[in-house]
């Protein structure tokens, strides 16, 4: 099981914020609500962890229950953010399990 750092802070890179915003129309602040809603479905990104750095990605959703997919490491106790993006549709049918389960 994974758990993320507490208290829950982030940390940015300038880049991510505005990519974020126009590839994807997230902004930082909708990645960090679902980071801290539940239910957070998270799981380790081996196939983009290298030695020096663990990746993660994550389900979530927004306070407007809009439905995220979420890349992102962890670096000194901090949630740094790769990318945020809206779910797939087999992405939102697992969420939505996870949902039921909750």
């Amino acid at each position: 099981m994974e758990i993320l750092p507490e208290p829950i802070a982030f940390q940015w890179d300038k880049g991510n914020l505005h990519k974020n915003i126009t590839k994807h129309d997230v902004s930082w602040q909708e990645a960090e609500e679902a980071c801290m809603n539940k239910p957070f479905v998270m799981a380790a990104d081996r196939e983009h962890s290298t030695n020096k750095e663990r990746r993660m990605f994550a389900l979530g959703k927004t306070n407007a229950d809009r439905r995220l997919f979420i890349a992102f490491t962890i670096r000194r106790n901090k949630i740094r953010v790769i990318s945020a993006r809206d779910m797939t549709t087999a992405e939102k049918d697992a969420y939505e399990d996870f949902e039921e389960d909750s």
